[in-house]
């Protein structure tokens, strides 16, 4: 149902009713359509076709009335059009009203209403679902124009109930053939996060009524919308394989789906394949270029993007991912710098332009920079702060171990106290070693219902490191009677286009042998080197050499030794993980970088971390 309306089932074509609405003119006596006279409309239809403004349309609508003719559909049809799709302010009203005057509105009448309701600015897919229900009941038969706009109502809506029953309409009509209609379908089930039903409408197709701009396209955005990074990177291969040449949408989808991934490799190449194909990179394709280079762990070619990008082709959006990257990459400074350039070159900064920036301050620990932004925000440029900005200077702050600051902030927040602000205060009671604060933010979002099972880890592992063994077991012992799963570590390495996924103690790999005996070798010439594992941070009650078995085959270790084994000598590793840097795979990282010569890039959960020549672009500020 949707605003209390629920769709009919699709009836045999019948004779509608006239409608009952008082025209201002008297209408003519009706004659037969074979019968209709010509004459009198065909400059009235003229100025229609050419008019430039909603007064142009309303002179053409009084010849209409004048000349009698503002009640048939072949006549008033320009008219329509002209109002409907222009995008004129009260182009849409205008559109309705000459609507209401028709008699024996037909199919293309109702279409070219429908299509205007979901596409004006003024969008009202509501409207476009009761004028489908409408011309059902007026005995209207829908063609193969009306369902691409009715199921983008229904998307607009995320009405998925009435999407379903327009598919039984689609199937009942016999169009379920047709590629405009199966087009729609897909994009529908992707828009209302189901992209197993996407998939499904997408392989009814026969392949050759499938078309890039469309069926791939539209399949692609549904696995991004879902997060089927995976999926979407594999259906981008599967499309380029079968020839078609990927358009803008599918090249931004893959894009988005390599950024995710960190699959350094495909991006790349589908941007070589973008310069080959294009005379000129436009704006959006810029903006994911930068977004999916600064993601994968080369800012500098994600800096090198940005920099060709002309002027007049960068907009805010372009500006807030160069931004990010930085930020991700924690380099607050350049950040800043881009963040000025951008107000220099006349961009307004919006709300998520904030978040970027303040985040680049707390990567960097620049918190006087972070509250001269928060200040700039709130009085240079009038915009409110929202809980994301809030989190932020909640994080900026505990970081720089103003723990006290940040928790009176969290207090004052005019939204109410946020999962991310106390999740920000927890992870930094982590850095600095405060355990009753720790435990306060922990009680915090247990009151608030979100308290997950990665907040008990953080709070559990800070008492094993106590030595508090017992506190550590009931925080887990909770965690787990409180039906808290958390989530598997892995950690992935790219190599040929291929992304290698593995867990701790991974023992499914192919090349498990291989990669075994290469992360003995590393250990081996590690130790040479004076290395001692850090096992401080193993919440586990057990002896030290099983803590040592433990560390020895992290995931990201494995993803390391996988990598160094399967890239050529000199080119740099990327590893992608889902779980926070530890100080042992910090260290040995960095270690690593030094002995093989060469540069390890990983990704966690919260930011890069780049090693080279024994060292990280961090700082050890993480």
């Amino acid at each position: 149902m949707v605003g209390g309306l629920v769709l009919s089932q699709a009836q045999p074509h019948q004779i509608a009713t006239p409608r009952t609405t008082t025209a201002p003119a008297p209408a003519p006596e009706k004659k037969p359509r074979d019968q209709a006279q010509p004459c009198p409309c065909v400059a009235p239809a003229a100025a229609a076709v050419s008019a430039r403004s909603v007064d142009e349309v309303r002179k053409a609508q009084a010849r209409h009335i004048k000349l009698g003719l503002d009640r048939s559909p072949r006549h008033a049809r320009p008219l329509l059009a002209a109002c409907a799709l222009s995008g004129w302010p009260g182009g849409m009203d205008l559109a309705a009203s000459i609507f209401d005057y028709l008699d024996e509105p037909e199919a293309f009448d109702y279409n070219t209403l429908m299509r205007g309701h979901v596409s004006s600015a003024r969008r009202d897919p509501a409207a476009a679902l009761r004028l489908y229900v409408d011309m059902l009941e007026a005995g209207v038969e829908p063609d193969h124009y009306t369902f691409p706009f009715v199921l983008k109502a229904c998307a607009q809506l995320a009405a998925s109930r009435q999407g379903r029953q327009l598919q039984a309409h689609v199937v009942k009509l016999g169009l379920q053939q047709d590629e405009h209609v199966h087009n729609s379908l897909i994009s529908f089930y992707g828009k209302c996060g189901e992209p197993a039903m996407a998939r499904q409408a997408f392989d009814i197709m026969a392949a050759e009524e499938r078309t890039t701009a469309a069926s791939w396209s539209a399949l692609l955005a549904a696995y991004t919308t879902a997060g089927m990074w995976g999926e979407c990177l594999d259906t981008f291969v599967a499309m380029v394989r079968e020839g078609w040449r990927p358009d803008e949408s599918s090249m931004v989808s893959a894009l988005s789906a390599c950024a995710h991934l960190g699959a350094y490799d495909v991006g790349r190449s589908i941007h070589a394949a973008l310069l080959r194909n294009a005379a000129r990179v436009n704006t959006i394709m810029s903006t994911s270029l930068v977004d999916m280079y600064a993601k994968c762990g080369s800012i500098e070619n994600a800096a090198a993007v940005f920099d060709a990008t002309a002027e007049d082709n960068k907009n805010a959006w372009t500006y807030s991912a160069m931004v990010s990257g930085l930020a991700l990459h924690g380099d607050g400074r350049k950040a800043l710098q881009v963040f000025d350039e951008m107000l220099r070159d006349g961009h307004a900064p919006d709300a998520a332009a904030y978040v970027a920036v303040l985040n680049a301050c707390s990567r960097d620990g620049l918190l006087e920079d972070g509250l001269r932004c928060f200040d700039r925000m709130r009085l240079e440029h009038k915009l409110s702060p929202n809980a994301q900005h809030y989190g932020c200077m909640v994080d900026l702050m505990a970081r720089a171990g103003r723990l006290d600051d940040a928790r009176a902030l969290i207090g004052s927040m005019p939204m109410g106290p946020t999962d991310t602000a106390w999740r920000s205060l927890l992870n930094a009671c982590r850095i600095h070693g405060d355990m009753d604060l720790a435990e306060l933010a922990l009680e915090e979002l247990r009151r608030l219902g979100v308290a997950n099972a990665g907040d008990y880890v953080i709070v559990a592992g800070m008492h094993a490191m106590a030595k508090n063994w017992d506190a550590a077991a009931a925080l887990r012992a909770e965690a787990v009677d409180s039906g808290l799963a958390q989530s598997a570590g892995y950690s992935a390495v790219e190599v040929r286009g291929e992304v290698h996924r593995f867990v701790s103690q991974d023992m499914a790999h192919p090349r498990r042998r291989d990669i075994y005996e290469m992360l003995h070798q590393m250990e081996w010439q590690l130790r040479f080197e004076g290395y001692v594992a850090d096992t401080s941070e193993v919440a586990l009650d057990v002896d030290e050499e099983e803590k040592r078995r433990v560390v020895a085959a992290h995931s990201q270790k494995l993803a390391m030794a996988f990598g160094l084994l399967s890239t050529p000598e000199g080119a740099p590793v990327r590893v992608v993980t889902n779980l926070r840097m530890s100080r042992e795979c910090h260290a040995y990282s960095a270690m690593i970088s030094e002995i093989f010569g060469r540069e390890i890039v990983v990704r966690d959960r919260n930011r890069f971390h780049r090693f080279s020549r024994g060292s990280c672009t961090c700082r050890d500020y993480w």
